[in-house]
C-alpha cells in the first residue's frame, strides 16, 4: 500500500489501537496490496472511549462485552448482574484495552 495512505489511516485511527501496535500495524499495511484498503475501511472497529462510557452506564448488563463481540462473557455478566457488581467495576478499567485488542484482531483479519 502507498505509505502516504497508510500514514493517513494511522493518524485518523491511532486511538483505536494500543501504542505498541501502531508500528506492527504500519508494517502490515505497507506490505498489504491496495485491494485490502477497502476491506480495512469496512473492518468493524469500536472506539475505546465510547466503550468505556457504555461500560459505565450499562456494564452490569454486559452490553459492553456484547458490543465488542464477546457474547459468552456478555451473557455471563447479564445473568450475574455484572458479577454482583465486582466484574462491572473491573471492566471499567479493562474495557478500553480489550477494545483496542479486538480492533487489532479485526484489522488483521481484514488484511488476511
Amino acid at each position: 500500500m502507498d505509505s502516504q495512505k497508510v500514514d493517513m489511516y494511522l493518524m485518523s485511527n491511532a486511538k483505536l489501537f494500543e501504542p505498541h501496535q501502531i508500528g506492527i500495524l504500519r508494517d502490515m499495511l505497507i506490505n498489504a496490496d491496495d485491494s485490502k484498503f477497502l476491506m480495512l475501511q469496512t473492518a468493524n472497529t469500536k472506539d475505546p472511549t465510547t466503550m468505556l462510557i457504555i461500560s459505565l452506564l450499562a456494564g452490569g448488563l454486559g452490553i459492553d462485552r456484547f458490543m465488542i463481540g464477546e457474547t459468552g462473557i456478555g451473557i455471563a455478566k447479564l445473568l450475574t448482574c455484572g458479577g454482583f457488581g465486582i466484574w462491572t467495576i473491573i471492566d471499567w478499567f479493562l474495557i478500553m484495552g480489550r477494545t483496542r485488542e479486538v480492533n487489532m484482531q479485526r484489522v488483521q483479519m481484514a488484511l488476511l
